[in-house]
């Protein structure tokens, strides 16, 4: 009730009790991530100088190996049924650096699991619309996805799993956690975990089980009709999807009926199979938070009875005009649309990887122009020492500045990178090397004097320690950009805009109703019409000012 000075005691009462609540989800992950680090030291586990953002405690932690000199780390990898975005690869280069700075910085030898999704309800819509098989869908976009992490330099990860690999795995977990009474079947042959039965649910996203809506844990709040009717509570959400007329041979059999799993048991299942119940570290992009990684964890203990994972990092959105970059909102760009040559992609590279990973990324054209230059400057400077570091000529000139230099700035990296991965301050420290070091170039040409080898060879070690954990100093395979032009020929004439009305009545309802399900927010619906015009060869953008841009494309 009111107080009767207007509402204001109330009002204190409302705040003072959602305090309350946050608090104890604050507890909780303070809770979860104490018995995860004093099960680590009881395992004689070791504490790194490295301070992470740990989305699970809201604070930077010393980071925590259960084993010293090794970390278990497991990051969400693409569903392959279709090009990875720019956006998506924010997450594959923020955990590449991640790894090295582990691996270079810190000696620690990283198991790192990357997974595929390659069965997914995406997936299947693709299969119908393509008219191809699962394998044959799936494993064309699985190595597409590689040649571009190998274009970017990125380290491969020690493995990744498909999850159609691991069938045995997630049904095994699934029967565990229905044993324990987590989970139920249906009459139908689905499977559900009845979240209510989790105690701490909510504890990675700080969600309150009463502010979760309907079928929000599923993903995105969408639930068909058919699946709520035979949940228990609507917030339960799916581990196993009974087989249906559409899926057509898409299938598994296992002890409840035939179908196909859920995505996040995918998850557990793949990660207890290779890094055990605990892990140290989880990453991927902030929107996983909720409903993918809290339902991992829900799930993962349940079945498991032990800490999930220690240390949880998010990455956060790349933007376009202030949107974040998706398909759903047909505002993405693929690497192959944004990376015309070697440059250019190693550009992207220092673009992403020097951004504070946390923050959102706003991609454009201005940013990735200034990443080259930067590039070809670094390339400048490494060749121009690689020619002095060899050629000891008597009368050299001797750089004063150098070792104190590479001393201060190769410190100031370490202090940032230990920093929860503040690269853009380990960027600055190497740009200050730089420009001291061209300062000394510049000094001994005024001279009339070769530079240094000595300093040369000291200034070139730093440069390529810094770049052991940025990667900005290799050569793109030919092999990729040279696929990149063919494909850019190809496509020339796909780029005019097209009349929205000189187009098929279909093709113009199909844009009508994706428009509607965007401005109503129904992102998976705006999603799946997309793609259902880029099966029949039109591919559909949002230009400034709520214009439709409508392309021809290969179907």
């Amino acid at each position: 009730a009111l107080s009767s000075d207007g509402g204001c005691g109330g009002a204190r009462l409302v705040s003072r009790m959602l305090r309350s609540v946050l608090l104890c989800l604050l507890l909780r992950g303070a809770a979860s991530w104490a018995a995860g680090r004093a099960s680590a030291l009881r395992m004689g586990g070791q504490t790194l100088p490295l301070k992470l953002y740990n989305t699970l405690t809201r604070a930077k932690d010393p980071f925590l190996l259960r084993e010293p000199g090794k970390a278990s780390f497991y990051s969400c990898g693409p569903t392959v049924y279709d090009f990875a975005h720019v956006g998506n690869f924010r997450a594959f280069l923020t955990y590449d650096v991640f790894k090295r700075w582990l691996s270079k910085g810190h000696d620690v030898d990283v198991t790192h699991i990357l997974n595929l999704t390659d069965i997914d309800d995406k997936i299947l819509v693709r299969m119908q619309e393509e008219g191809v098989g699962l394998i044959e869908l799936t494993r064309k976009y699985e190595a597409l996805f590689k040649e571009d992490l190998y274009a970017l330099n990125v380290e491969m990860p020690t493995k990744m799993p498909r999850a159609t690999d691991h069938m045995d795995d997630i049904i095994d977990m699934i029967q565990v956690l229905i044993d324990r009474g987590y989970a139920y079947a249906t009459e139908t042959g689905s499977v559900y975990f009845e979240v209510r039965k989790q105690k701490g649910y909510g504890k990675l996203s700080r969600l309150r089980m009463e502010s979760i809506q309907d079928g929000a844990s599923e993903g995105g709040g969408i639930s068909e009709g058919a699946e709520e009717d035979e949940k228990r509570d609507s917030k339960d959400f799916a581990l196993w999807k009974a087989k249906k007329d559409t899926d057509g041979d898409v299938s598994w059999d296992a002890p409840w009926g035939s179908g196909r799993p859920g995505w996040h048991i995918e998850c557990s299942a793949m990660a207890r199979a290779f890094l055990g119940p605990t892990m140290d570290v989880h990453a991927g992009g902030i929107d996983l938070i909720f409903p993918h990684h809290e339902n991992e964890i829900a799930q993962s203990e349940a079945a498991n009875g032990q800490p999930f994972c220690n240390c949880w990092m998010h990455n956060g959105f790349v933007n376009i005009d202030g949107e974040k970059m998706s398909k759903s909102l047909g505002n993405f760009r693929t690497l192959r649309d944004v990376c015309k040559d070697a440059t250019a992609i190693r550009a992207f590279r220092l673009f992403v990887v020097t951004s504070q990973y946390r923050s959102p990324l706003n991609f454009n054209e201005e940013g990735l122009k200034a990443a080259a230059s930067a590039i070809k400057r670094l390339d400048k400077l490494v060749a121009n020492l690689e020619a002095c570091k060899s050629e000891a000529s008597e009368g050299a000139y001797t750089d004063p500045d150098v070792e104190r230099l590479v001393a201060e700035c190769s410190a100031s990296f370490r202090e940032a990178m230990d920093d929860d991965l503040n690269t853009p301050r380990a960027y600055a420290a190497l740009f200050k090397l730089v420009k001291g070091v061209e300062g000394g170039l510049k000094a001994a040409r005024k001279e009339e004097k070769e530079y240094s080898a000595a300093a040369a060879r000291l200034a070139l070690e730093a440069i390529q320690s810094a770049d052991e954990v940025f990667g900005f100093f290799y050569d793109p395979p030919a092999s990729w950009i040279k696929k990149k032009a063919t494909a850019g020929a190809s496509s020339a004439d796909e780029d005019a805009a097209l009349e929205v009305s000189s187009l098929p009545q279909s093709v113009q309802e199909l844009i009508v109703n994706r428009t509607n399900a965007k401005t109503s927010k129904d992102y998976a619906e705006a999603d799946r019409l997309r793609d259902e015009l880029l099966s029949l060869g039109f591919a559909v953008k949002d230009a400034k000012g709520g214009e439709i841009q409508v392309t021809r494309v290969q179907a």
